[in-house]
């Protein structure tokens, strides 16, 4: 029987959420050359998929964190799996933004949120951290009580583990890009040799293929 971690990449894998090309790199919107490309909205279209990630999510914080008050999502990627999640836990959503509305009550955070609430966060992709961190921060801010943050899928990044750190924000995420390399060599998804490419642009991914 697969482990969270491979099944949660064989699934991301089978209905190409996650891109690889070390041949062809994707540039991202920071400027970053990469091999691959991860769109976790993608799985939102898959209901199966939708609820292996889901129930994953869940059975997480129930293990880990017992009784919450509230899941809060991080927009807008994590606004529906978070809502999905607060659904199958009975407790209340509310998500955070990137930045204060810019109209009507200029709101960071929506929903209702009180404080003192144990609050579980939840994310669909974790980077470099920085603007999942970001949202701990506000909720935080609001004299919230964050337990954790758990997501589906980490790039594991050394300064994104070096931010929750530092941030003292627990990480759990149902899969991550050692065992996605592993699962992608598994099923012939990617050549053996593209292998050492995809670990090395890990390692710095903010001066891979620079000039």
């Amino acid at each position: 029987m697969k482990s969270t971690e491979r099944l949660v990449a064989e699934k991301l894998l089978s209905i190409k959420a996650v891109k690889l090309q070390p041949s062809n790199p994707f540039t991202w919107a920071s400027g970053w050359k990469s091999p691959i490309y991860c769109d976790n909205r993608k799985t939102l279209a898959y209901p199966d998929v939708r609820t292996v990630i889901k129930t994953g999510l869940v059975s997480t914080i129930q293990r880990k964190y017992g009784k919450i008050d509230a899941i809060a999502g991080v927009a807008t990627g994590a606004i529906a799996q978070g809502a999905l999640v607060a659904d199958a836990l009975g407790v209340p959503f509310l998500y955070v933004r990137s930045a204060p509305k810019d109209h009507g009550m200029g709101n960071l955070i929506e929903g209702e949120l009180k404080p003192g609430w144990k609050v579980v966060v939840v994310e669909d992709l974790i980077s470099t951290g920085m603007s999942s961190l970001k949202a701990v921060a506000a909720l935080r801010q609001a004299e919230a009580e964050v337990l954790g943050m758990v997501a589906i899928f980490t790039y594991q990044f050394p300064q994104a583990a070096a931010a929750f750190d530092e941030a003292n924000v627990e990480l759990t995420t149902l899969s991550n890009y050692t065992e996605l390399l592993a699962e992608a060599k598994d099923l012939d998804y990617i050549k053996a040799e593209d292998i050492e490419v995809l670990k090395e642009w890990r390692q710095s991914p903010s001066t891979w293929m620079q000039e």
